[in-house]
């Protein structure tokens, strides 16, 4: 168990945290979620022992390990990726360092004969024989192959470093979990192999997501930040939404039949306080008046910009034709021979762990890129609006935000361009922001301002809620559902997928695709029956051959 006793948190004048009081217990996985600046990163830190809090303390079982992702992904350039991995329980880590030191001693003493004697007894009980193939299971599960196991992390790209620290979190069975964006960068497959681990998970859990089908599949209690407190509901996000909700409702409908009541009260006493024989029933109306307090709602700290993508023009039948486009990169073939037919109604998710046959698809699309060869060709009624993954080179401007928005807008006036901007939570002075300074967030608000203001009727869109909070990934999720164009896009967060796409592109590790008519989910589920055929045909070609 982890709890935080009267943790107050003060960042100048400002208190980020004011008196909490919550624990964490055995068994329940808690999804810490809140606003965007609500302080849930922070927390987190003060929980793992980073970060000192004002007041208060947090208080973990004797005993207990914690374990926690760690963020630096440049910490452990100099260690193999199976080293890491295993130091994510530190004390055996430290066993199998030493041990190995006084083993390769050239004048090995009595005493370090029993000092190692200790040390192979402490390694037994922690199971320490088998830590290198538990290590390799959690990277394998992650999708890291076993060839990349033994290669230094400097050596490796930076989507596989951080399922390289996923696993160095959830290594050696840790008393206590502490994930913050765990399924930040994991690609679709590595998000539903951490679901089933969390799920299986018999200790104490406390996640920071913005993906909402994630915390509902893994999470059996939210602790939710809003104003310097944390208020704790059983269930997991959905159960938390519609209780939150809930609450408020009943606390209005209780202060309206409250205020309906003063009012009733405030009648009588202006009437009747005069009045020499109905003087006592007055006072006695006062005295009641007085002990009537309305319950405080405060509104809430979340804000939701809206998002509401609406083309200039109705789509043709013609949309996108794409004949046997291929690409090699680097020697490697990303793309091999791609064809496929855009029809107008079509919401194409494109899925699968294969990022870069994504990527290089859509900059080829957009004209960003050509092809080896194959071709495309775009319907003469479609307008196109693109979201890169990458977004690096257009924020390297001094441009200010209104400025450079305008560009894309037929409207050329800085009243209209606002208008979009305050519908993204740019507000008042906000827009005269230069654009290299945004953050992550700001980035993605603008460049969907952008997609907004172009009024296109096929939508590119290459990974849009990386760094949104979940009121953002919400109110995108929204917009697309209700976009009447046509949508090609990649995206980790799996509720965006399954309420979006009607049809369902996977990219194969050899640059090959399936191309389904289906939702997510059915996708999913047909996919797991097939694998399912392909082990049992597997085992009854083996009872053949015996």
């Amino acid at each position: 168990m982890i709890s935080a006793n009267n943790v107050t948190l003060r960042i100048g004048k400002k208190a980020l945290f004011e008196d909490v009081n919550i624990k964490f217990t055995e068994g329940n996985c808690y999804g810490l979620i809140g606003a965007n600046g609500a302080g849930k990163s922070t927390f987190l830190k003060i929980l793992s022992g980073q970060l000192e809090p004002t007041n208060g303390d947090v208080v973990i079982t004797p005993g207990q390990r914690l374990s926690f992702l760690q963020q630096d992904h440049f910490k452990y350039d100099q260690y193999t990726v199976l080293d890491t991995v295993i130091m994510g329980n530190k004390r055996l880590y430290d066993i199998m360092k030493e041990k190995d030191a006084i083993y390769m001693k050239e004048d090995f003493t009595d005493e370090d004969g029993i000092r190692a004697s200790e040390l192979e007894a402490e390694f037994a009980d922690m199971d320490g024989w088998n830590a290198e193939s538990d290590a390799a299971t959690l990277l394998n599960g992650l999708g890291i192959p076993t060839e990349e196991h033994y290669n230094l992390m400097g050596d490796l790209p930076g989507a596989l470093k951080v399922k390289v620290l996923l696993a160095q979190a959830l290594f050696g069975n840790p008393d206590i979990l502490l994930l913050d964006e765990p399924t930040n960068h994991l690609d679709l497959d590595a998000i539903n192999w951490l679901e089933e681990f969390l799920i299986n998970f018999e200790n104490t859990v406390i996640v920071v997501s913005h993906d909402r089908y994630f915390l509902n599949k893994v999470c059996t209690n939210i602790a939710d930040i809003d104003y310097g407190k944390i208020q704790l509901y059983a269930g997991n996000y959905d159960f938390w939404y519609e209780s939150s909700q809930l609450l408020v409702k009943q606390m209005k409908e209780a202060n309206k039949k409250k205020e309906e009541k003063i009012k009733e009260l405030q009648e009588f006493i202006s009437r009747f306080s005069a009045n020499a024989s109905k003087s006592k029933q007055a006072t006695s109306r006062k005295r009641a008046l007085e002990k009537i307090q309305l319950d405080e709602i405060r509104p809430s700290s979340r804000k939701y910009p809206y998002i509401d993508f609406r083309p200039s023009r109705e789509i043709g039948n013609e949309v996108l034709t794409v004949e046997g486009i291929t690409k090699t990169i680097d020697g490697v073939k990303v793309l091999d021979n791609v064809s496929f037919i855009v029809g107008h109604d079509d919401k194409i998710a494109f899925v699968g762990g294969n990022e870069l046959a994504k990527t290089t698809l859509f900059k080829i699309l957009t004209g960003e890129m050509e092809p080896d060869s194959g071709s495309y060709k775009w319907g003469v009624t479609t307008s196109q609006s693109y979201f890169p993954k990458d977004n690096t080179e257009i924020f390297d401007t001094d441009m200010v935000i209104v400025d450079w928005l305008t560009q894309f807008s037929e409207i050329k006036d800085a009243t209209y361009v606002r208008g979009f901007l305050g519908r993204m939570l740019f507000a008042g002075e906000d827009g005269t922001k230069k654009m290299r300074v945004l953050s992550g967030g700001e980035k993605v608000r603008v460049l969907l301002s952008r997609m907004m203001i172009m009024a296109s009727n096929v939508l590119i869109l290459d990974q849009p809620t990386d760094h949104l909070d979940m009121e953002s990934i919400t109110a995108l999720n929204n917009g697309l559902i209700k976009f009447p164009g046509v949508i090609l896009f990649a995206s980790r967060d799996h509720q965006v997928v399954q309420t979006t796409a009607n049809r369902i592109i996977e990219f194969l590790p050899d640059g090959t695709f399936i191309d389904k008519v289906s939702t997510y989910d059915e996708y999913l589920e047909n996919d797991e029956m097939a694998r399912k055929r392909q082990v049992y045909n597997m085992s009854s070609d083996d009872e053949n051959d015996n």
